[in-house]
């Protein structure tokens, strides 16, 4: 079976994190997707890039979450989510996918 790369792992995790809070409207729910799935992207990160870069890529991920509440405000709550999803994406395609 093919290993799912982090960068899926990440993104997904942010946009059905907010999905899974939105939809059950249990944010405690939501809350444990986006930790589950940032656990499993951590994991890979460390495999394939490092302690730093894993660390790096898990702050990036927090921050994520924390800034798509106040993009939310000025683009509205999916764009923001995806936005913020895609970014995280990139990032770890970008440091850890990459070079698997």
């Amino acid at each position: 079976m093919a290993k799912v790369p982090s960068a899926v792992i990440a993104g997904a995790g942010l946009v059905g994190g907010y999905g899974v809070a939105r939809w059950t409207k249990k944010r405690q729910l939501g809350g444990a997707v986006l930790t589950v799935a940032g656990v499993a992207a951590a994991q890979q990160w460390r495999k394939q890039a490092g302690v730093k870069a894993a660390g790096a890529l898990s702050a990036a991920y927090v921050a994520a979450f924390a800034g798509s509440h106040p993009l939310a405000k000025k683009v509205g709550a999916w764009p923001s989510v995806f936005g913020v999803a895609g970014a995280v994406a990139l990032a770890s395609w970008a440091v850890a996918d990459r070079k698997a």
